[in-house]
This record gives structure tokens, sequence and C-alpha cells, in this order.
């Protein structure tokens, strides 16, 4: 092409400035890809805003995913935090490293991300290193280096930016890697380096060599702390000697001197504090920006007017917020210069190539370009998945000779695409990627993404994107499978737990006791009246963390008396009776004949191909479960469950569209009216290119609309109506029901329910609900009820930035305001009605152009609509509310959320909440704030630290998702049940429940033996091995659950992995806890060591062959007597002083059993 050619031999030449206009962003993308490529050196991408580089960074993806790089921006923070999430300055560390370590990339930056002052480039090459197989190291050296480079040291790594050492182990979460690495020495050699997923703490993969980078983007050296300390005092000193003057400046005064003075202490001990950064004037070499580590890189600047424009507003809107927080005594003058002006920008980037882009030429006096290129372009107009469009426009550029490119989005949507040209006589080529020269006449489609196509008339070539092929852009992040939560979670000091024999009581913790010389450990566990007991480490299968409601504490049991045994059998059977009845209906819907529906017919295709997102895995498998159910004869009756967000709707409607594609109709029950208008909006966006009428019942429609509805309805002219409660009133009839689709059951009442449950006698049924519930709870209900479940979330686009603070008057007021700047809404959480409206009053005067509303659940049903809906459609800027927003709503602008008082509330609810921001293609924010000079409880300040630990670094997820289920296990099972679950504790619940479905499904359950085993051999996990109670108590957990051979490898496989060679003692455990899972199997009660002899008794006569007893007994002639009368036992002969043979022995014996019983 001959302008990029001119393009090149401009840069080649040694331009200093270049100009280009007629171009659109995508081929912006493309033109930086090339000329990065050409000359094999990095390029910087400058936009006016964080969208526009998002955008140019997915489209050089597309060409080249190794070569783009994105710096996000971020926000300086300038008040006092606790904590704030890290995932924008993780992405900025990877861009900064892959320029460090010499990546040829493209990094796209808005103006805005390059405002903060950086590091020196040597200082940060300096902090990352590479480390060898075979290399020598020394623990002491590594851990300094790992707390210099700005990493906390923890017991276990569960998030970037944190580090473990345990013996000869070393664990490390690199910002730059998708997994958490583990380094294993041999005496001062690296011995292994793995990968591993710290959700399972399991290696994943081997590696040679493993590259570490700083975890923190402002890093101080030893000498700098010093400096900065120094800096501070000196400027500190200087503002209080002309202290004085009103009463204000008085308060002014006493604030900074008390908040510049904590910080100079943490300084002078060397503490990388949140929010040091902010002290960047004070520090020698911080006064970096990216430009100065990207040498001689080529320049690009989209829009050179539009950056600058940006780059002044941000600027006074700097001034404006940096006067108030000098008048609020938070910073001294000096801070003023933490970030870059445009001035020191335009000086940094003189004697780079820089190409200036726009869509029409415009002159610029700071970029007076030497060259001036136009490029003739059109941009791609769109589609709208309509392919008689598509093939007209495609046979005529054929004609012309162009050469042609489709994106199809997926591979199998590509696929279908050129298999419908090709049926209308289009020759096309499909490949997966683009491997092949493009001739004149060649129509290529390939899976792939682009923002926007194109046309360049003047070489006879065309772009088409996904988007204009298809409709709306797909996301094009990569989908992540949600991991499982794990069954167990963490136990720690002072947590309740349920015995199953014993009922509640209170875990103290581990204590070693030394009994016949064998040396074990035991949990300690506190009853009512102080009584204890003492649980062996092998009979740990017995006992659960008691999980039931995250407000209050379960009432302790008393040891031996027969409250607990009265508990039980009532929780018993009550899941009985409710398992009696679910079951009872499932029969009778399977007995029911329902529509059978028919096979996907074309539009469904092409409906579904309309679809603007990439579909989860586990969508896709929720939608083929549901066509599975809705093609068979028999009623449907399915639950769809899954986080709001998580895509629930769309599977839901196609499942519509499959209804109305043979003529019936569907019924979509939603319990508020701003959800009906929400999921109206949907459908008719959605439905908007097929023949499908669509109308929405609720209290917002007049009498004489409602009627008209109502007509049409029964005389068919309405394929899909949504509506709240009014669709269950008796005036209204179907013409041919066929699909009734309920949001949110728990929500409607009593006397909705029945009507409900008239209603779907013959017609399919699909619930959909958005609290997730456990996997354990699914599987214990197959048979009973049919459940799609959707766990995996869709990538955001954007991290939610997240704080932890002290309730401060002054954030809040500029994050409210800051939201309001940029045309979006803010929910500020406070949970207590009786004074929300002196709250709202108290955020009116604070921010007084904001429009503020009061929501919540006491409120009466039409006001709160009123409000709720009002709200969705932007007629208040903040909505003061109670959790109440927790329930399903989907607002994409409203990207703030406050929480007040976040100490007194769990991190489930807290990891849902925070989920309800962050749904449009901007940053959003989350504070989570507790009341300042509080003196905490203990179980607040956990909490607190929790919260902390949850947003810096993910640590607590699975507790949160734990939590999260438990309260979907409330709602799907009913109150009652609830109560029954909250009484006995979640996990034994879950097992009643699962015994009780296999009893009454006709399934043997066979009743579980309480095996103990006394061998005189030390078996436990000694300190030096595991010091961490936590990962000691899950490591005795997961030995306890051992039942087969494979279990028993694989558990020591982990552990080794973990933590290193495995000491006897601990190889002793594994063996007695496999020993006992073969005793439980072959019905032995008692395993006991008597000097040199080995009693194994049985439970009854039945629990032993006499044929087993008789070939056992001839298998081991010399070493063992069978004793048949009463309990039968064996009475094996052993070496006392050979434990680790005897060990091995019983092993091979009881194997031989089990063997023999189960011929």
């Amino acid at each position: 092409m001959e302008e990029l050619n001119e393009l090149l031999s401009s840069l080649e030449a040694n331009l200093n400035i270049v100009e280009v206009y007629g171009i659109s962003d995508t081929q912006k993308a493309i033109a930086a890809a090339l000329i990065c490529k050409h000359f094999g050196k990095p390029c910087l991408f400058i936009t006016h805003n964080e969208l526009l580089s998002r955008k140019i960074y997915e489209d050089i993806s597309f060409f080249d995913p190794d070569m783009a790089n994105l710096l996000p921006g971020g926000e300086m923070m300038f008040r006092r935090i606790d904590a704030k999430s890290k995932e924008i300055m993780q992405n900025r560390l990877k861009a900064y490293d892959d320029i460090i370590s010499g990546k040829n990339s493209i990094v796209c930056a808005s103006i805005e991300a390059l405002l903060p002052k950086a590091v020196s480039p040597e200082l940060f090459a300096s902090m990352a290193r590479e480390l060898y197989l075979g290399e020598s190291v020394l623990l002491e050296e590594m851990k300094e280096y790992f707390i210099k480079a700005g990493y906390e040291r923890v017991d276990m790594v569960e998030g970037k930016g944190q580090f473990s050492i345990r013996g000869g182990i070393i664990d490390f979460y690199s910002p730059i890697h998708q997994n958490a690495v583990r380094i294993e020495l041999f005496d001062d050699e690296i011995d292994s380096i793995r990968y591993f997923d710290v959700l399972t703490q399991r290696s994943v993969s081997k590696a040679k060599k493993v590259r570490i980078t700083p975890a923190r983007e402002f890093i101080v050296t030893k000498e700098e702390f010093v400096t900065g300390a120094e800096n501070l005092m000196l400027e500190l000193s200087a503002r209080l000697r002309t202290s004085g003057g009103d009463r204000r400046k008085k308060t002014s005064d006493t604030r900074v001197k008390e908040r510049i003075s904590e910080d100079i202490e943490k300084l002078k001990q060397g503490i990388h504090f949140e929010g040091i950064e902010k002290y960047s004037p004070y520090f020698p070499h911080k006064n970096y920006s990216l430009i100065e580590y990207m040498k001689d890189c080529i320049i690009f600047i989209d829009e050179p007017n539009r950056v600058k424009q940006r780059v002044e507003t941000l600027g006074l809107e700097f001034r404006e917020h940096f006067n108030q927080l000098l008048e609020d005594g938070e910073v001294l003058p000096g801070q003023f210069d933490s970030l870059f002006t445009y001035e020191d920008l335009l000086l940094r980037m003189r004697d780079n190539r820089k190409i200036c882009l726009d869509a029409l030429y415009k002159s610029n006096i700071d970029f007076n370009p030497q060259k001036t290129i136009s490029i003739t372009s059109r941009s791609m107009h769109p589609f709208h998945g309509k392919l008689s469009m598509l093939m007209e426009e495609i046979v005529t550029w054929k004609k012309r000779r162009y050469k042609v490119l489709i994106l199809a989005g997926m591979r199998e949507r590509g696929l279908r695409l050129a298999s419908d040209l090709r049926e209308r006589d289009i020759d096309v080529i499909y490949k997966d990627e683009l491997d092949i020269e493009l001739k004149e006449g060649h129509i290529v489609i390939l899976p792939g993404i682009l923002n926007n196509g194109f046309d360049f008339p003047s070489i006879k070539y065309a772009v088409i994107s996904d988007r204009e092929a298809f409709g709306s852009k797909r996301k094009t992040a990569e989908k992540k499978k949600g991991k499982v939560i794990d069954v167990f979670t963490d136990l720690k000091v002072g947590d309740f737990v349920v015995h199953e024999n014993h009922g509640i009581g209170q875990y103290i913790g581990i204590e070693k006791l030394k009994i016949d010389n064998m040396i074990r450990d035991y949990l300690h566990i506190k009853y009512s009246g102080n009584d204890k007991l003492y649980i062996p480490t092998d009979q740990l299968d017995m006992i659960q963390k008691y999980i039931g409601s995250e407000d209050k504490g379960p009432k302790l049991n008393k040891l031996g008396g027969a409250e607990w045994v009265k508990v039980k059998t009532r929780a018993k059977k009550a899941i009985e009776s409710m398992a009696l009845d679910l079951l009872k209906l499932y029969a009778e819907r399977q007995q029911a004949v329902g529509f059978e529906f028919s096979k996907d017919t074309k539009w469904q295709k092409e409906f579904e191909d309309m679809f603007p997102y990439q579909e989860t895995q586990d969508q896709l498998r929720c939608i083929e479960e549901i066509k599975q159910s809705m093609e068979d004869p028999r009623v449907m009756e399915r639950l769809l469950c899954g986080d709001v967000g998580y895509g629930k709707t769309e599977v839901a409607l196609r499942a519509a569209f499959k209804c109305v594609m043979d003529s019936k109709q569907v019924a979509i029950l939603v319990p508020t009216t701003i959800l009906a208008q929400q999921h109206y909006n949907t459908c008719i966006q959605r439905f908007a290119n097929f023949p499908v009428n669509i109308d929405v019942l609720s209290r917002f429609k007049t009498h004489a609309e409602q009627s008209k509805v109502i007509a049409n309805l029964k005389n068919g002219n309405v394929d899909i109506i949504i509506g709240t409660h009014r669709l269950l009133q008796n005036d209204l009839a179907f013409s041919d029901l066929g699909l009734l689709i309920i949001d949110e059951e728990q929500r409607f009442g009593v006397a909705h329910k029945e009507k409900i449950k008239s209603m779907r006698k013959n017609v399919d049924v699909l619930t959909l609900t958005a609290t997730p519930i456990p996997r354990t709870l699914h599987m214990s209900l197959i048979g009973i009820r049919d459940i799609s479940i959707i766990e995996e979330p869709p990538e955001e686009r954007y991290p939610v930035q997240t704080y932890v603070m002290e309730q401060n008057d002054e954030i809040i007021r500029d994050a409210i305001t800051k939201e309001i700047g940029r045309g979006g809404q803010v929910y500020y959480l406070y949970n207590r009605v009786r004074s929300i409206q002196k709250v709202a009053a108290r955020l009116k005067e604070m921010v007084p152009e904001a429009r503020v509303a009061v929501a919540h659940g006491q409120m009466d049903e039409k006001t709160l609509e009123d409000t709720m809906l009002d709200f969705y459609n932007n007629e208040y800027d903040v909505l003061v509310c109670t959790t109440i927003i927790e329930a399903g709503l989907d607002i994409p602008n409203v990207n703030t959320i406050i929480i007040n008082d976040a100490d007194k509330m769990g991190l489930s609810q807290l990891y849902q909440l925070r989920g309800r921001v962050g749904r449009s293609n901007r940053l959003a924010y989350a504070y989570f704030t507790y009341q300042r000079d509080k003196v905490l409880n203990e179980v607040a300040e956990k909490r607190l630290q929790a919260i902390r630990e949850f947003t810096e670094f993910g640590s607590g997820f699975k507790i949160a998702m734990r939590d999260l289920e438990i309260r979907g296990t409330g709602n799907l099972l009913g109150r009652e049940q609830h109560g029954h679950m909250e009484a006995i504790g979640y996990d034994l619940y879950i097992k009643l429940l699962e015994d009780t479905v296999r009893e009454l499904k006709g399934e043997a359950v066979t009743e579980a033996v309480d095996t103990s085993i006394e061998l005189q051999i030390s078996a436990f996990i000694p300190e030096s091995y595991i010091a961490d109670e936590n990962q000691k108590i899950e490591i005795y957990k997961k030995i306890a659950y051992i039942s087969s051979h494979e279990d028993l490898y694989d558990i020591e496989e982990e552990i080794e992995d973990r933590f290193g060679d495995l000491p006897e003692v601990v190889r002793n455990l594994l063996d007695i806890s496999y020993i006992k899972h073969l005793a439980r199997k072959c019905g032995i009660v008692s395993i006991a060591q008597k000097k040199n002899n080995i009693i194994v008794k049985f439970s009854s006569d039945k629990s032993i062959k006499p044929l087993t007893a008789i070939r056992v007994a001839g298998e081991y002639i010399n070493r063992l007597l069978f004793t048949a009368s009463g309990q039968p036992y064996f009475t094996v002969r052993i070496d006392e002083d050979k434990p680790d043979e005897n060990i091995k022995f019983m092993k091979e014996f009881l194997e031989k059993i089990s063997s023999f019983q189960n011929e």
C-alpha cells in the first residue's frame, strides 16, 4: 500500500513528526502493529481516554497477541486508606517489565495512565530477576529480595504480591504470572521450579527458569527511605511554622501534623505502606515516565488536540482537588508535583519519532508535522446479522476482484457462515488462522474479533469485523473456568465445629499428647460447661467447621447430653419430609405429558449467532441441558442457577425463542416492575430481527393498555409476555402457553406461589435464581430436581478498584462528585433503616448538586418500585439503600458503591455487593468503610483484616463463595429447612440429605463404621514440617478423608509438592488413615496393639463372611488366630520393635480381607 510505504520511508528518514489522517481506529492499530514489526522496536500508542486505549489494545491483540500491551490508568489516592485492590497496578507492572526485559511490544496507554511518576528504569530493572534450574541461591538473600521488591510474607500464598518460605520451599506469586511459582531447593541449589494453582495449592506445570518482577510499581530503597523521611520532615516543619489563624486553619494544621508524622515514622522503619507513591516528590530517582523506559521508541499520538484537552481538564480537576486536600490538612504543598504535566510529557518525548493520527486533518501547535500523509479508506457499514445484505455486498466485491476478510468471532460461527454462503453458490475459504496469501477475488472467513472493519478502495481490500457482520461486538477477554470451591474451609482457633456424635463445640487448637510413648496430635474442642473433647487427627472426618448464619454464633452442646440427639433427629425428620415431597413432585412431573418441542430450526441458529458476547462453556452446557428437556415429551421443571451478570437471561431467551418457533407462548414472571422493564428492554433488543411479538404487563400500564395486552394474549397475538404477579390474576388467559420462566421464585409470596403451582401443571418451567448453590447440594439433589448451574463468570472488562478505609466524609464526597462528573451513578449502602433519611440528607449537604434517593425493604412496595425505576432511568445520581440492591438488579451506569460499616458484613455479602458495579466498559470503584476511632471487638477486627486481605490479594475467596452458597441453599430449600441447617451445620445437613435421598430412591445406604486405631507408632505432622496451624488442619482433614489407594498417592503427592519430602511420622499418618479406610470398608470397629499382638475386631458376626475368615487364616497360618464368638476378631502376631513392618503388614492384611469379602 503506497501510503503505508510513504509512512515507513518517513520514519526511516528519521522525520520527527509525521501526520496521518483519514484513518479509523482499527486501521490505526494495524498501522502500529506493522510499524512495530518492521522496525523491531517497541512503540507507545497514546490515546485521550481509557476505553479507546483498550480498543486499540484489543485490535493489536488480534494481529499479534504477544505484541500487545496495555498500561491501564489508575488513581492516586491522597487521603488515608487501609488497603486497595491491586489488579490495575499489576497490569501496569506487566507493561513495565515487558519493556525492561526487551520485549518488542506496543504499549497502549491513555494520557491519564502516563501522568503518575515512576521509579527509574535502572531501579526497576535491578529489582527484576530470573532464576534458573540448578542455580545456587541463599534463602536469607531471597527473603530480603522479596521484601525489597515489595512482596508481603505470608504463611500460604493466595494472591499476587505474596511470598512464603517453608523449609527449603519458596512460594511466590509475581504480578506477571497466571499462576504462582514454587521453588524447591536441595541445599542451596534450585532443584525444581513449578507453577501452582493458589486455590488448590497443587503444582500444575514445571519450568526451567522463572522471571520475578517487583510486586509494587513504586519501589523505595533503604537509602531513599531515609532521604524521603528527612525531606518530608523539613517541609512539615516549614508548614507548621506558618500555622495559626482561624479555627479551621488550626484544625487543618493538627491533622496534617498527625497524618504526615505517622507516615514519616513508617518511612523511618523502611515500610512500603499503602499510598506511599503520593510522596514521590520527596524521594530521589522518582521522576521518570514510561517514555524514559522506552528509549528510542516510536510514539503514536491519537488525536493530539483531544489528548492535550484531556490533560488540561485533568490538571484543572487535580488542582481544585489538591487545594481542597491542602485545606483539609491531608497533604503538604510539595505533593502537588506527584503527577506530570502536559509540558513535562512533551519534553520527554521531544527526541522520539512521533506519528500523529487523526480522522480529519487538524493543525496542532505542539506537533508541527514534517510530513503529512492522507489515507483514503471507508468505515465498514453494519449488516446486523442479515445474511442477504452481506451476500449482496460480497457478490459486488467479488465482481470488483476485492480481497475480503470476514471475522466471525468464534470458530463454530465462522464454519456456519461459510456453509451458508456456499449453499448460496458463493465461493469462500474458511481458515482457523490466516496462513495463506489473500488473492484477488478471495473471500476468507476467520475466527477472531476486531472493533471495526474497513474498506481500502485503492488496494481493493475489505475487512468485515464480527461486530458489523453479526451485531454488537463480542467480549474479547479469554474466559477462565470458575474453580470448584473446596468442601472444607479454613478452620481457625475459636471457630465453631460440629461433631456428628457430640454436636456443636468450639475449636481451641491442636495439642500434642504422648500416650504409651506414642506422640499424636489431637484437636481440642470445648463444649458447654467447659467440657473438653480431644479428637485424634485420624477422626477429623467426623467433624466439620460449623457453617450457618453469618450474623451470630451457635449455642454449644453439652457432652453426653440428650439435646444434640433431639436436634439431629428433628432435622432428619424434616429432611425426610422435604425429600419425600420433592420425590413425589418429581415422579408426578415425570409422568405428566407435556409438549415435545422440535429440534433447533435455522432461525434458532441465526438468533443464537446474533448474541453479542462470547458464551461461557457453562452457558453452552446449560442451554444444551434445557433444550434436551424441552425436546423430551415429559414436562420440564428445571432450575437455572448463577450470579447476576453470569448470563442466565440469554440462556432463558434461547429457550423462549425455541418455544416461539413451535408457535407457543412464553410467560416470563418476575418479582418487581423494574425487573419486568429490564427484561422487556433486553427482549425487544434481542428479538429485534425476528417477527416475535413481545409485551409487558405491570402496574405502569393503564387499565385500557392492560386490557389490550390481555386480549392479545388470549387470541395469540402476543408471543412473549413479561410481567410481575399481575400475570397471576384470574382475568388473564393464554392462547397456548408452552414455557413459563420464573425469575427469583423465592421472592414471591405464598398466595402467588400457589397460583404459579396451578400454572405449571402441563407447561415446561424454567426457574432462574441469582444465588449460587453448592456443588454438594446439587449432587445430593440429582434424581429429584433438575438443576443447571453457571459457575463460570464472564471476564470483567475492568476490575473493580476497591478501597478499605475509615469512614471519611471527604473521600465519600470526592467519590460521589467524581462519579457524577463522568455521568455515572452511585450506590451508598447504609443498613440501618431508622437513620437512613438522616444519612441521605447529610450526603445531599455534602454534595449539593447530587440528586439523592432512598430505598429500603420497609418502604411500601409501590414507593420502593417507583424509586428504583426512577434510579434505573437515571433520574437520581445517588441511591442511599440497604442490602436490598443484592437482589438481581443490573444497572450498568452505576459504577461506584460505598458501603458503610463494612466490618459488620461477611465477605460473601461484600463480594456480592461489589459485583453490583463494574458491569460496563468503565473502571468501577468500591469503598468499604468502617467507623473512625471505633474500638472494634475481636470478631469485627478479624473480619476487617479479612476484608483487607480479600481486597488486596483475593485471599478468602473460597470462604466468601462458600458463605454465598450456604445462603443459596436456604433460598432453594426454604426457610424451615434453612433453620434445621443452621441447627446442625451445613455439612452434616448435606450428609443427612444425601443419605435420605438414597434411602428414598431404594439405594443401599451402609451405616458408617466408626473405627478406632491404636498402633504403637508415632504419627503426626511436626511443626518443623508445617508450622502454620491452618494449613496443618487442612492437611489433617485431607488425610482423614483418604478413601482409596488413589487418594493415598494423590495426597502424598500433594503434601510433598507443597511442603517437601515426607518425614517418617507423616508417612505413618497417611498409612494409618488408609488402614482406617480399609478397616471401615470391612466392618472393623477397632485395631488395637497390645505389645506383640494386634487385635482386629469386627462390629458384628455379619461383618465378615465365614469363608473370608477361613481363607485369610489360611493365608497367614503362623501369624494369626480367628475368634468367632460374640464380636469376631483376629489376633495378629507382630514384632513390636518393627513398627514400619507392622504398618506394611496391616495394609496388606486388610486389602486381603477386603478383596475376599468382595468376591
